[in-house]
């Protein structure tokens, strides 16, 4: 979803992590919050990650992780 300068469109926000996260190691999280998903990157069966869990965040299936359609607060083409 970034555009060609690394920076996602608004209202989407860069996941931080490192250049070689992987799904392997780390987890991406999400929760809704007032209609709205937020998200971070945590590192896999860590204190932070069941926390995270236990808090009633949600961990997004490596399978729903990519590019997606364009979000519907986007500025036109």
């Amino acid at each position: 979803m970034a555009t060609p300068d690394g920076v996602p469109p608004r209202p989407w926000h860069p996941v931080r992590g490192d250049r070689d996260a992987s799904t392997l190691w780390y987890a991406v999280m999400r929760k809704e919050v007032k209609g709205r998903f937020i998200g971070t990157l945590c590192i896999r069966h860590s204190d932070h990650h069941a926390s995270l869990l236990q808090a009633g965040w949600q961990e997004v299936p490596a399978t729903e992780i990519g590019e997606v359609s364009p979000s519907p607060w986007s500025a036109p083409a």
